[in-house]
């Protein structure tokens, strides 16, 4: 028989305990999914593009956008998926054909990048921060917003809220049915303490966003009657995390927009605006 000391059983346990400790600290600081100011300026120093890095603070919350192109020009306005950051849309920020034509800026959305990250919101309460950043930034000239996969919905919620502000939507690969939502029962699980702490970085808010986005839906589909701007809708056939399905719903449902367009992409799978980068920017190219 094998006698252990205690000595030795407490040690085991207290490197177990540093174990956790170490990783749950780590989980806050990896997988934000965000750019530093310097990784930024690296990336568009390739290019030599032109940039704005910002924050713009507000009473109780903040904005964090990327800005490039002439000031004077229509603006593209970027909203990304979850999880994600401003980052996710950096190849059109650079493009010099959009450049000629746009002024464009990409937004971290709440709860991510550097707009109050880890502190996710509903479609509602972002739809009223990023309006308020919108008036912010207003330079009297169109507005366009792009969003894609839950960026979709977001920019869909903006549209209801402000039915006067659009030239046009464009939804990519965006999740707007309700009933094409099947939000997992483990994600209640793990939004509670302490499982919470154990999601590293930019999962955490995407989690919880996820949880209230099938009630985020059913809210906002009586409301999508009120769009009544120009729609694009741009979605791939082989979607795994969006069905196709949704393209119909969309197209029920926008019965007041000024236009509907769709651009189907046969075989595709929910990350368009990379994998099918010049389909998406020609369209933006397009708009008239």
């Amino acid at each position: 028989m094998t006698f252990m000391p205690a000595s030795f059983h407490f040690k085991k346990r207290y490197i177990v305990y540093s174990l956790m400790f170490l990783y749950i600290v780590m989980c806050q600081s990896c997988m934000t999914m965000r750019f530093s100011n310097k990784e930024t300026t690296k990336f568009f120093a390739v290019s030599k593009t032109e940039f704005q890095d910002n924050t713009i603070a507000f009473e109780g919350y903040k904005i964090h956008y990327v800005a490039t192109g002439n000031a004077e020009n229509p603006t593209l306005f970027f909203v990304h998926g979850s999880p994600g950051s401003w980052n996710a849309f950096k190849e059109y920020l650079q493009d010099s054909l959009l450049l000629k034509k746009y002024r464009m800026i990409a937004i971290d959305r709440p709860g991510f990048g550097y707009s109050d990250f880890g502190d996710a919101q509903n479609l509602k309460v972002q739809s009223q921060r990023i309006s308020e950043f919108i008036k912010k930034i207003d330079n009297k000239k169109p507005l366009i917003l792009v969003g894609h996969s839950v960026g979709g919905p977001v920019v869909a919620q903006l549209a209801v809220d402000n039915p006067s502000w659009l030239k046009r939507l464009v939804i990519l690969a965006g999740s707007l049915d309700p009933k094409a939502e099947n939000p997992e029962k483990w994600r209640t699980v793990i939004k509670a303490s302490p499982l919470r702490y154990l999601i590293p970085g930019a999962l955490r808010p995407s989690n919880d966003e996820l949880w209230w986005l099938k009630q985020d839906l059913v809210d906002l589909e009586p409301e999508l009657k009120k769009i009544t701007c120009d729609v694009t809708i741009i979605h791939g056939t082989k979607d795994a995390l969006v069905p196709y399905s949704n393209v119909a719903f969309m197209q029920k449902m926008f019965v007041n927009a000024k236009s509907l367009d769709t651009i189907t992409i046969k075989k595709a799978n929910h990350f368009i605006p990379w994998s099918h980068y010049e389909i998406v920017r020609n369209a933006l190219l397009n708009i008239q």
